[in-house]
């Protein structure tokens, strides 16, 4: 058997051991909702340090475990705190935690980040509806032997962020009064942020929002026939837009400022995804 796979398989094991919760959508908290566990009736909560073989977050402000519960009537696991790629996981354990929630039950892949604005109409705090992503830096998490137990060798990548989802975010974010931009995602390596031409290229590219994670877990969402949806906290704007240099507790202080219309925004989609 693949050894991806079967690690895959014994870390759902080990939570089976925990709950038999069967969530319909994954949530991946980004920075900015940390404390989202205050909207979920919760039902169980397992440790990623509790999954024999799980990889484990070491950035701070990224707590390490899988919520179960409901949000409103939908049940849903949320992972509080992502593994990124730069904390020196090979890519297969970084889209993990995606593939074991989508082997829970889930169908439905909800993303989230805090993410530098590369479009220069955007502002620290806004948030970003995510239609499409570039994936050009960061490894692909299809590399190697294909799990065809998950999915197709050449997946299609031609709407991997569903229509009806994103307008199921557009409408909730309209009913709410909440400001949406929209744009295309991409991410770099990190964990060094951008440098002023990193961000230029990344304008010419096409890019309106840049960060570290995201595109490689839903990358693996799409092969697994995930159905996927993501929202950008524009937490700064990037390198060389303005003349500040840019730090982690900048990007943290500008994700919990906007933190509220995240979270409703993030709660009043999901009841209405299922």
């Amino acid at each position: 058997m693949n050894e991806v796979y079967q690690k895959l398989l014994h870390c759902r094991d080990c939570v089976r051991e925990k709950t038999d919760f069967v969530p319909k959508v994954a949530v991946v908290l980004g920075s900015g909702l940390g404390d989202y566990a205050e909207n979920i009736r919760v039902e169980c909560e397992v440790p990623y340090g509790e999954i024999e073989g799980f990889p484990v977050s070491t950035v701070p402000g990224h707590a390490g475990k899988f919520i179960f519960g409901y949000i409103d009537d939908v049940p849903v696991v949320c992972m509080k705190g992502r593994v990124h790629y730069y904390e020196g996981y090979p890519i297969t354990d970084v889209v993990l935690p995606v593939r074991l929630m989508h082997l829970l039950g889930a169908e439905i892949l909800f993303l989230t980040n805090a993410a530098g604005g590369v479009n220069t109409s955007f502002h620290a705090g806004d948030l970003m509806l995510i239609r499409d992503h570039i994936a050009l830096f960061a490894p692909n998490p299809l590399i190697g032997p294909n799990i065809d137990e998950l999915g197709t060798r050449f997946p299609d990548m031609s709407s991997v962020y569903d229509k009806e989802l994103q307008d199921i975010i557009r409408k909730a974010a309209k009913e709410n009064n909440i400001f949406l931009q929209e744009g295309v995602y991409a991410q770099l390596t990190g964990p060094s942020f951008e440098s002023p031409a990193d961000v230029r290229m990344m304008r010419v590219l096409g890019s309106d929002a840049v960060g570290m994670s995201t595109v490689v877990e839903a990358i693996a969402a799409n092969h697994m026939g995930m159905r996927i949806c993501g929202i950008s906290c524009i937490s700064n704007l990037a390198a060389g837009m303005t003349a500040n240099p840019l730090t982690h507790a900048e990007v943290q202080e500008a994700a919990d400022m906007a933190a509220p219309n995240f979270k409703k925004l993030v709660t009043e989609s999901v009841k209405k995804m299922i």
